[in-house]
């Protein structure tokens, strides 16, 4: 929790004093994204391969006070982009302590709150904010309602005696009670369309209207939206008026490049276990060969929490061999990409015909990205005196229960091995279970260029002619 300095302000003749103007949260978010900028300061921690699209559309669209819609497939990091956006309000901002809504001590725009203002003038008591209490999240359900969002008649202050047309029997809801700081909605799409009439009045006028009578609120709040393309057209859609009010509509994507979805997954994933680069690779390029597949429904997207399950996968995998083999540390090598294809195939949408296949389509996918990093990773590198080896009878087993060590220990001495490992990224002096993961992959890459043979079973692989 953090701590409110002892120096800032606790009335409201103090804070005039201090010169603590009220300022719009378009403004500030303004003042704030500009200094970054001019600063060089990252705006955006944590967001990835956004830098050059996603990132400068975003940054405009602020600058310019707009309220904003995200629209991309699923697992593209929309939400964690709208939650950086938090990161843009001042760290601490003066309330009026005790109020319902989030007002600023010197502009109240409540009934009860301007009472308070003009009766306890500069006495008026001051609290502070933090801006992680300033981002209002809510995913859109088909049963919010609109009390949930906008506010509803309080039947308990009805019963204390007040009118029913009195403003201070309105129980607030999410929106206002997000004055002055930020409302994500995730999911617009999926909001019932009378739902979505009742934002129209928020964004444009900003007031808002509960049960038949208006209360003008100037309510101050940056409304942005996430939805996902086959939502719109599908599941649910933006009504016009209310997509008209957003200033900006910005498309997400998913990782243009291979070293960009790896550092995703590096960021993303809790893995039980070391995952080497190439691996990483393996499965950033798995991801990217399910999203060009017809056989895959591109409408609904291969999210990047595919790639990160994937990753912790793999590194469960080579954890759970780790304690049967008692060999430390536990690294995955390429045999541990075998649990991916049957573990996460329920987090794939098939196109219909392929039923049947699907384990099929998943484990050409994962050899051809096996295949494309090898190729990369070892280009120019001969492998013939290991694939010669390998054909002299030096037979190489791996599996669940086989360590690092026996891998090496099966082969003899080959100067190329140390070259395989130096391109893996390992150096000589490292523990066996990672130079095994690069001797791995280029025996997986002889296999898969037809240079070699494999048999395997449930728990053992064997590499031989």
């Amino acid at each position: 929790m953090n701590a409110v300095p002892d120096a800032l302000p606790r009335t409201a003749g103090a804070l005039r004093a201090a010169g603590y103007e009220p300022r719009p949260i378009a403004q500030e978010i303004h003042d704030n994204l500009l200094e970054a900028l001019k600063t060089g300061e990252d705006a955006w921690p944590g967001i990835v391969g956004f830098s050059r699209t996603v990132l400068p559309q975003l940054e405009r669209a602020l600058l310019a006070g707009h309220d904003v819609v995200l629209l991309g497939e699923r697992g593209q990091g929309k939400t964690r982009l709208l939650r950086t956006l938090a990161g843009l309000l001042d760290e601490w901002t003066p309330v009026i302590e005790g109020a319902e809504l989030g007002e600023h001590p010197l502009q109240p725009i409540t009934p009860a709150s301007i009472r308070r203002a003009a009766e306890l003038g500069d006495d008026l008591p001051v609290a502070w904010r933090h801006r992680s209490e300033r981002y209002t999240e809510k995913l859109a359900t088909p049963d919010t309602s609109v009390g949930d969002l906008i506010g509803d008649v309080d039947p308990v202050k009805v019963a204390e005696g007040r009118s029913l047309g009195d403003p201070e029997t309105i129980h607030f809801g999410l929106v206002p009670r997000a004055h002055r700081g930020i409302v994500a909605i995730n999911e617009l799409p999926d909001l019932a369309e009378r739902i979505q009439v009742a934002l129209l009045n928020v964004m444009e006028e900003r007031d808002i209207q509960v049960r038949g009578y208006t209360l003008r609120l100037p309510l101050d709040v940056l409304l942005v939206a996430t939805a996902n393309p086959e939502d719109y057209t599908n599941r649910g859609r933006i009504i016009t008026p209310l997509k008209d009010r957003f200033g900006a509509e910005i498309r997400t994507h998913y990782p243009l490049d291979v070293e960009s979805e790896v550092a995703v997954v590096r960021q993303e994933a809790n893995l039980v276990a070391e995952v080497g680069e190439p691996l990483l690779e393996v499965l950033a390029r798995f991801v990217r060969n399910l999203r060009e597949s017809t056989a895959i429904d591109q409408r609904s997207g291969v999210s990047a929490r595919f790639a990160v399950a994937a990753a912790e996968t793999v590194a469960a995998a080579a954890l759970r061999r780790s304690a049967l083999t008692g060999e430390e540390p536990a690294v995955a090598r390429p045999v541990d990409l075998d649990a991916v294809p049957s573990v996460l195939r329920g987090k794939i949408e098939f196109e219909p015909g392929e039923e049947g296949r699907e384990i099929e389509h998943l484990v050409h996918l994962l050899r051809l990205a096996i295949a494309e990093t090898a190729r990369d990773r070892f280009a120019g590198l001969d492998l013939r005196p290991l694939a010669d080896a390998v054909a002299d009878g030096h037979l190489v087993s791996t599996g669940e229960r086989v360590p690092g060590k026996d891998v090496l220990e099966a082969l003899p001495e080959l100067p190329v091995l140390h070259e395989v490992a130096r391109r893996a990224g390992v150096a000589a002096d490292e523990p066996a279970g990672r130079i095994a993961a690069a001797v791995e992959l280029a025996l997986e890459s002889l296999f898969l260029s037809r240079r070699l043979a494999k048999d395997s079973d449930d728990t053992t692989t064997v590499y031989g002619r």
